[in-house]
């Protein structure tokens, strides 16, 4: 099997606020994909890996190549892949293993191997997309049509995560949603939930500038959490909203959740944040 080896910069988070630029070497196989990166978001869990040398439970401890919302150019493909050299593609960071029952049952995002790229979850660490190049497999890479703009390829991959939760919260056809959080997933979340013909969107969040975006990006309405006279009759009669989606993480939200939702409604869990917040379920028992 011919390998190549490439030469190339990319963007290494070493620990704790210690990021550098350097040299790194890619192995390119005959069955594999060499992308030239366009454009990369920069997710929540990088801005961690930055601040705090750790995303979750993902402990840094060799450097990483962070960033895993990205699109590219093809450089180099097989043959017979389908892709033809200089096409644009989104990337998909996801690396299931292919081989498990979750896996050849078509649910690959339930992989219990799954590799991320710019996820320190495994050691070694999968290096992610903000490198001058990447190496993908065939079925990473999404091809989509030259006159879309890289800046909005780049943010496919959490497009991506809204539109897998609007699916799992069922029809929003005519449904009154919230969603606490309106970071770049929350008001992409309410894009889609938009798009899926919910009646009402409220958006919460603390930033008046996220609450303005909210309102760009579909919500009729967005309120800061902690104006509870604003928020506190969506918890009357014990709850308001058909389907309410977290998306901020942040524990006092997750536990909230509940007291929003009517009953028989839905809550779809987005947003992972550092600390674990607790469902009162039981309070709404009765």
């Amino acid at each position: 099997m011919t390998v190549q080896h490439i030469q190339c910069k990319a963007c290494f988070a070493h620990g704790e606020k210690d990021v550098r630029v350097e040299d790194r070497e890619l192995q390119l196989g005959e069955h594999d994909v060499l992308v030239k990166v366009e454009r990369g978001g920069i997710c929540g869990s990088d801005i961690h890996y930055y601040f705090h040398g750790r995303a979750g439970m993902s402990i840094l401890k060799n450097p990483m190549v962070i960033g895993h919302e990205f699109a590219g150019i093809v450089e180099q493909a097989p043959k017979d892949s389908g892709l033809a050299i200089g096409q644009r593609v989104a990337v998909n960071p996801s690396q299931p293993c292919n081989c498990c029952p979750m896996c050849l049952s078509g649910k690959q995002n339930q992989c219990p191997t799954m590799k991320f790229m710019g996820s320190a979850q495994f050691n070694p660490h999968v290096n992610g997309g903000f490198s001058e190049y990447i190496v993908a497999s065939v079925a990473q890479c999404i091809p989509y049509a030259n006159h879309v703009s890289p800046k909005i390829m780049a943010f496919s991959e959490p497009l991506a995560v809204a539109i897998h939760a609007v699916n799992i919260a069922g029809s929003l056809v005519g449904k009154r949603v919230l969603v606490t959080g309106s970071g770049p997933i929350g008001c992409l979340i309410m894009a889609a939930a938009l798009n899926s013909g919910a009646s009402e969107i409220v958006a919460t969040d603390m930033s008046e500038r996220c609450r303005e975006l909210a309102i760009e990006m579909g919500a009729s309405l967005a309120l800061d959490p902690t104006d509870e006279k604003a928020v506190g009759q969506y918890k009357e009669n014990k709850g308001y909203f058909d389907v309410v989606f977290e998306a901020s993480g942040a524990a006092s939200a997750v536990a909230s959740t509940v007291e929003f939702t009517k009953p028989t409604g839905t809550v779809v869990q987005v947003g992972m944040g550092g600390e674990s917040g607790k469902l009162p379920a039981f309070s709404d028992v009765s």
